[in-house]
């Protein structure tokens, strides 16, 4: 299995809870060292394995050493890895917008070089989204804020969008290979990924932040272990074989809903919406083979 982003937070729960169950992981980070301690707890304690290797999302070069590098079946991908909230436009090698590279196409084409593996593996792809996702559609139109103002929270809502169209896309795509795709929304929970966020924003989202700069958070925030739960559910279960293409929350599938400032809960129809999917993954490959 590979846990993209699986040093810290939810994506170190995650590959604790796999890695615990006893299966073989590969931690996918841009800084292998930072999951020495991971590597080093499950070094013949026990029935799982856990070893790491350096990947950035963000430079397709990347990438493509670690598809290249892989060898034998897939059985699971969890695309965990992510940034919220970048607050300039940064871009990578490639040119591309930091949030919709990283969060989107970097997974996008590492599932992609991945799929023969996958496909050897019955493999399952899980993507990690968030219910960010109620809140915009892709604009198809400019989704590399190449003509409109780069806002920080529109390129995240809609990376996050753009999660979820690729479990749908995979679903369509690539039914016949046997490989399944669903996305996860994680919650509330306090990671690394609010590390470009100001007090100010911190405090919107329920956060007390005291003179030291410490944090403490909300009971309705989870840990990072009861974030990873979904993850770990849609990667392993034997309850989600054959299940594709769905989103789910707290361990259940969620409901279809309109979206927008309101919507708390669900999956917006915009992100589940097939020629949405469609056009996405067209846009993707387009951009990816053309670097």
């Amino acid at each position: 299995m590979i846990v993209t982003g699986g040093a810290s937070g939810i994506g170190a729960e995650t590959v604790r809870a796999l890695a615990g169950a006893g299966a073989e992981v590969t931690v996918a980070t841009r800084d292998p060292g930072r999951a020495v301690a991971l590597t080093e707890e499950f070094a013949g304690s026990g029935p799982g394995s856990v070893r790491a290797v350096a990947l950035d999302l963000a430079d397709l070069a990347s990438v493509d050493a670690f598809v290249a590098a892989w060898a034998g079946p897939l059985h699971a991908l969890v695309a965990n890895a992510g940034v919220m909230a970048v607050p300039t436009r940064q871009v990578t090698p490639q040119g591309w917008e930091l949030q919709l590279a990283t969060n989107y196409l970097g997974h996008f084409a590492l599932v992609r070089g991945l799929r023969d593996h996958l496909r050897a593996g019955s493999g399952r792809v899980v993507v990690v989204s968030s219910g960010a996702q109620l809140r915009r559609a892709v604009d198809f139109d400019d989704p590399q804020f190449d003509r409109r103002p780069y806002d920080p929270w529109e390129a995240y809502f809609q990376s996050k969008t753009a999660d979820v169209l690729l479990v749908v896309g995979i679903a369509r795509h690539w039914a016949a290979d046997g490989i399944t795709a669903n996305a996860a929304n994680p919650g509330y929970v306090m990671t690394n990924l609010q590390r470009h966020l100001d007090e100010d924003t911190l405090r919107a989202f329920g956060v007390t932040v005291d003179e030291e700069g410490d944090r403490t958070v909300p009971d309705y925030y989870k840990t990072p272990a009861q974030g990873a739960a979904t993850s770990v559910l849609l990667a392993a279960s034997p309850m989600l074989a054959g299940v594709t293409g769905r989103y789910f929350e707290d361990n259940q599938e969620a409901a279809v809903v309109p979206g927008g400032p309101d919507a708390t809960s669900g999956v917006a129809e915009h992100a589940v919406d097939p020629a949405a999917a469609d056009r996405l993954w067209a846009y993707a490959e387009q951009v990816i083979t053309s670097r």
